[in-house]
């Protein structure tokens, strides 16, 4: 096979387990915070803090012998606002809570049959790619443009390190101090510990972030054609996944349209074969003005922030990007601000049915 293939072939598998897990595992960030700030469940937010726990840690393992170049993904080469990156995690933020999903979540309920998450998705993918190239694309230019942040080096921890700790070791030692310290946050919860679903799918999705960073950054990578390695992300992607459904013959497959594929077939076959695939749609009108707004949020937020819950969250963070941190700041801040205070959507509409 091509390197090209490779590349797609793995992005297809990556995303196909992905599915699987989080259909089977309920693996999901908005139910996180949920269960942070609403119910006093931290079983979820355990598990996404071992999913990056393990993503840091294979990463920045790969990175140390030489099998990937994360220099050359969006996290640490792409230009960078200060004040874009945080606002646009905080509106990710408050939109996934809206929505009562991210990208990636929604995709896989849409697998199960939950049409609402269709609407959902259309939305993100819409307003991402509005951000991205379209109508709205130069005012977010134009403000990144005058609030850009500059660095010397390139922006993420082991990469400051590197003059001090040598290449490798500036790679293996801030991996294993932050995956040793994010792994025991985690099973500190007694209700994880007893959790072997919740376990399982943090440990599983972090281990496909590193997947898809070999899967483009090594197996895929094409010394004649060198181009920026990606791992799981989901806001450009789908709206990426939506262009290539209706100009597929001007457009050339892509890692990140092989992955959302994946993800949903992964999915509905998950859910088929367990029998939980069932038909879902929504209760009242004022339902689906709110999802879709929440859509709409998350792709022109994940589009600013160059990421979204997991695009940042988890691949980004496994990178050590500096950015990464202020992304994912923004989306806790968002999604805080969605779930209590004045800001809370859910105070003033009341409960909406969970997906």
């Amino acid at each position: 096979m091509s390197p090209l293939t490779l590349a797609l072939v793995g992005g297809f598998l990556i995303g196909a387990v992905y599915g699987i897990t989080v259909q089977r595992t309920g693996f999901c960030l908005n139910s996180a915070m949920r269960g942070l700030l609403v119910t006093g469940d931290r079983r979820k937010l355990a598990s996404f803090v071992l999913a990056m726990a393990v993503a840091v840690f294979a990463t920045q393992v790969s990175a140390a012998f030489g099998l990937i170049d994360l220099r050359r993904s969006i996290y640490l080469s792409a230009p960078s606002s200060w004040l874009l990156i945080p606002l646009g995690g905080a509106l990710f933020g408050y939109g996934m809570i809206t929505a009562n999903a991210c990208g990636a979540r929604a995709l896989v309920l849409l697998g199960q049959g939950n049409l609402r998450s269709f609407v959902v998705l259309l939305c993100l993918g819409i307003a991402a790619y509005a951000t991205f190239s379209g109508v709205l694309a130069p005012l977010r230019a134009a403000i990144a443009s005058s609030t850009m942040m500059a660095f010397e080096r390139t922006p993420s921890i082991p990469h400051h390190l590197e003059p001090l700790l040598g290449a490798r070791n500036a790679h293996l030692l801030p991996a294993i101090l932050l995956a040793a310290v994010l792994a025991g946050l985690a099973f500190r919860s007694q209700a994880f510990r007893k959790s072997p679903r919740d376990i399982i799918g943090g440990a599983v999705v972090g281990l496909l972030i590193a997947a898809g960073w070999l899967a483009t950054g090594y197996f895929g990578a094409d010394e004649f054609e060198p181009a920026p390695i990606a791992s799981r992300t989901f806001n450009a992607p789908i709206g990426e996944t939506s262009q290539y459904a209706m100009l597929a013959t001007g457009m050339k497959l892509s890692f990140g349209i092989t992955v959302i594929l994946g993800v949903f077939l992964g999915a509905l076959a998950s859910a088929l074969l367990s029998g939980s695939y069932e038909l879902q749609g929504f209760s009242q009108p004022k339902q689906m003005l709110r999802y879709m707004a929440g859509g709409a949020m998350m792709g022109i937020g994940g589009a600013l922030a160059l990421g979204c819950s997991i695009g940042q969250g988890l691949t980004g963070f496994s990178t050590l990007s500096f950015v990464s941190f202020l992304a994912m700041t923004g989306i806790s801040i968002g999604s805080a601000l969605a779930l209590r205070g004045p800001l809370s959507f859910p105070a003033r509409s009341g409960a909406v049915a969970a997906y």
